[in-house]
Order: C-alpha cells, then sequence, then structure tokens
C-alpha cells in the first residue's frame, strides 16, 4: 500500500514561537500510527493544521496525492478526512443518536430545502442513516443502550465513545484521533484500544493519532514519530522508537522505555 498522507516541510509559528518546524511525515494507508512526544512538542498543532484548523506558514499536506494544504476543513472531511479532540466536543443537550447523525452531514445529498420542510427525499435519506448508524456503529462500539440519552448525562468514557462514532459517521478514510484514551480508567483504555484496532482492521481506515499512553502506543501502532519543540526527532517501529536515545532523553527517560510507560512531560509551550 503507499502513502494516504504526506506532511512536508510544515513550519507553523504563533508571533516568535515555532510550533512547527519543518515537520515531515508520511503515513502508511492501512496503518496506525502514533505522534508522541512531551506537552508543547507540537502535537496538536500537527494535528490542527491536518484537518483545516491552523494555517501552516510553510510546507505541504498530501491526502490521496492531491495537496490540501489550503482546502477549509468542511472540504477535508467531505474527501474522508475525521478527526475527534483532546477536549471532548459534542453537543451536550443532544441525544447519542443525532449527535452521531451530525457526522453524516458533509456527505448528505438532500438540498436546502427539502430538508428544511422534511420532504419525502430528505425522510428517505434521514431514515437510511440513521438504520446505517444503528447498525454499522452503534452496534459496533456497543452503545446501544446509550443511543438515545442525552449526552450531558453520561460518564467520560462513553462520551468518548460517542464522540469515535461521530467521527466513524464520517466514513473517514483517515481517521484522527486525538489523545482517544486520555483520563480513562484502566478498563476503558483497553476497551477503546480494542475499538481503534477494530477501526482498522475490520473498517480499513488508516489512523494518525496523539497519545500519551506509551502502553498503547506500543500494542497497536505500526509506526511512530517523536516530535519535541516543533521537529521530529525519531521515525519508525514502535521498538525502535522505544530504544532511540534521543526520545529517550527528550521524552520516555531511561526507566521509562523499558517498561512501557511515558515520563512526566518535560516541556511546556504550544501544543
Amino acid at each position: 500500500m503507499g502513502k494516504i498522507l504526506e506532511i512536508e516541510n510544515l513550519s507553523l509559528a504563533f508571533g516568535g514561537v515555532h510550533a512547527l518546524d519543518e515537520v515531515s511525515l508520511a503515513v502508511e494507508e492501512g496503518s496506525i500510527t502514533a505522534v508522541i512526544g512531551p506537552n508543547g512538542a507540537g502535537k496538536t498543532s500537527l494535528f490542527n493544521s491536518v484537518s483545516g484548523f491552523y494555517k501552516p506558514q510553510a510546507g505541504r499536506i498530501v491526502f490521496e496525492g492531491s495537496d490540501i494544504t489550503r482546502l477549509k476543513p468542511p472540504r477535508r472531511a467531505a474527501l474522508g478526512l475525521a478527526r475527534t479532540f483532546q477536549n471532548i466536543a459534542l453537543f451536550q443537550g443532544m441525544t447519542v443518536l443525532d449527535n452521531i447523525k451530525l457526522g453524516r452531514h458533509v456527505h448528505m445529498k438532500t438540498g436546502l430545502l427539502a430538508a428544511g420542510f422534511y420532504l419525502g427525499p430528505a425522510q428517505r435519506e434521514e431514515m437510511a442513516l440513521r438504520a446505517e448508524i444503528e447498525r454499522d456503529i452503534i452496534d459496533f462500539l456497543e452503545i446501544d443502550h446509550i443511543r438515545n440519552l442525552p449526552v450531558a448525562v453520561l460518564p467520560y468514557g462513553l462520551r468518548k465513545r460517542v464522540e469515535l462514532a461521530r467521527a466513524l459517521a464520517m466514513r473517514p478514510k483517515l481517521l484522527l484521533l486525538d489523545e482517544p484514551v486520555a483520563g480513562m480508567n484502566r478498563e476503558e483504555t483497553e476497551d477503546m484500544a480494542r475499538f481503534v484496532l477494530d477501526i482498522q482492521q475490520e473498517r480499513g481506515a488508516t489512523i494518525l493519532l496523539v497519545e500519551h499512553d506509551m502502553d498503547v502506543v506500543m500494542d497497536i501502532c505500526d509506526h511512530v514519530a517523536v516530535l519535541n519543540f516543533g521537529r521530529v526527532i525519531a521515525a519508525g517501529p514502535p521498538d525502535a522508537v522505544r530504544e532511540n536515545p534521543a526520545v529517550i532523553e527528550a521524552y520516555l527517560g531511561v526507566e521509562a522505555a523499558h517498561t512501557g510507560e511515558a515520563a512526566s512531560p518535560r516541556h511546556g509551550g504550544p501544543g
């Protein structure tokens, strides 16, 4: 398989602070790739650039062979790029099902007039969408028992799962997961890691994730890239990256490199 995403010499600065400094990274189609590094290394800035929320000053972002560097976020979503957020971005007063359905709007074909009056085509498309979501996403993520509940009443771990469901409703070719297991207990973390693997293996999506839980990174990822102060300092298979002296110095620490747990982040700055 080829490269589904290529990031070429990407640079992003806020005032005099360089969040990304000539970052280059490739993601192989069908893989799970992790971006790791201390706080302030540039991980979230990279995600925001790939998804279109930030505009880099230099470099290119190539998705499936096409330059998407200047495309707006909705256009990128329509091409098959979806993401979740470090801080859950759901509509608290809406039900689980309605939150998930919002993810499909980039692919809806009904015109504005028909949708506004809920005419025949809009009603049929809505019913088909609901059936597909209930069959292929809600069952897949094991959240049928909460589908009609408002998001506001759900515990944190289930909210993270609902946000993942909404991203899957976008039919992603490339799924960006920003700290998918952050704040979860061990059981919730194991469930989320299993779902991520199943999304790759059963649904054929390519996954790019930011994560601090090194157990998860080492267990499920095919490739790892390490950022520090906005630059890539190492990239390769998980085992090789864990033993890289520059990574140990900047992020893992000697003991953590052998236990699989990340040391306390050492640097601050832009994400």
